[in-house]
């Protein structure tokens, strides 16, 4: 599926447009160059959830984890990522394969773990206010 916005007021009906298209996956990755977007998106996904905390890119912490209601979303950011060993270090299974949401940001460097069914949301900026959303599963 492919998807173009010019403002960041259309990242609602996008975020509603990715979870129609997701059905029930849970795990999401990101891939975009910086500043593409991805944490901005994934702020409006997480609102549309139902999240009320500040959501942030877990940079420093590689993962952040938000209440949105009876649910949990979990938020990775793998930029900082020296060694895969750090994504087994937090016990990224537990995470992963929880049946919660998960959101992964910079998912290139972590992706001989990624689990065999996610969607891939891929960001391309085409000027500063517009950008290209691709919508994929995969499904090893």
């Amino acid at each position: 599926m492919n998807l173009e916005v010019n403002s960041l007021t259309e990242l609602n009906s996008l975020a509603k447009a990715l979870f129609n298209f997701a059905g029930e996956d849970k795990v999401f990755i990101f891939e975009g160059e910086m500043g593409a977007g991805k944490t901005t998106f994934i702020k409006v996904l997480c609102e549309e959830l139902g999240v009320k905390d500040v959501v942030s890119s877990p940079t420093f912490s590689i993962v952040n984890e938000y209440a949105a209601g009876n649910s949990i979303i979990y938020h990775f950011d793998f930029y900082r990522i020296r060694d895969i060993r750090e994504a087994y270090d937090i016990g990224y299974e537990e995470y992963f394969y929880s049946g919660h949401i998960c959101l992964i940001e910079w998912p290139e460097r972590v992706e001989e773990i990624l689990p065999e069914h996610y969607v891939r949301v891929e960001i391309k900026v085409l000027s500063p206010d517009k950008r290209a959303f691709t919508f994929s599963k995969n499904y090893l």
